[in-house]
């Protein structure tokens, strides 16, 4: 890979770093073909961008992207999304189900390098469709009630009538 090709991969990646709210960094050592495109199938369908690169390439775009300096060592994988939630879920589950293989090992959520204990606990809170799924029902609760009460009412009065 020649100085050019490097050059774009760190402006491509620090343009993306710059821009999400999540990077998990996960050991994918061990992993076959078929089951890296099942992580990248999962990771598409929740908006998580994935990538394989150098560690010193990634090392480079995270000090551009301002979250300051990383260690990274051995085979990475790198998980990241528009919001704190997606990449911590996929990278989750997918440990969940390859855990021979596959290790989550830190990440950067919001700015701050986080450590797996953080990234675990991101990835068991609701995602933003869920919640607002759930606030939503509780808005409508209030005239679901009245509606309820109110043909209650009217089935009682034509059974008197």
């Amino acid at each position: 890979m020649n100085k050019e090709q490097k050059s774009k991969i760190i402006d491509c990646l620090t343009n993306e770093f710059k821009v999400s709210k999540s990077i998990v960094i996960c050991d994918y050592k061990g992993l076959s073909h078929k089951e890296l495109e099942d992580l990248r199938r999962e990771a598409s369908n929740s908006n998580t961008k994935v990538q394989v690169a150098k560690n010193t390439l990634v090392k480079i775009a995270v000090r551009n992207s301002e979250f300051g300096d990383i260690e990274l060592s051995g085979s990475n994988i790198f998980l990241w999304s528009d919001d704190q939630i997606s990449a911590c879920k996929v990278a989750d589950n997918f440990y969940k189900l390859n855990k021979d293989k596959f290790e989550i090992k830190s990440g950067i959520i919001e700015g701050e390098i986080s450590t797996v204990e953080t990234i675990n606990k991101f990835a068991k809170l609701s995602s933003k469709e869920e919640l607002i799924g759930m606030l939503l029902s509780i808005w409508t609760a209030p005239l679901r009630y009245l509606v309820t009460g109110l043909d209650n009412l009217k089935n009682k009065k034509d059974e008197v009538s």
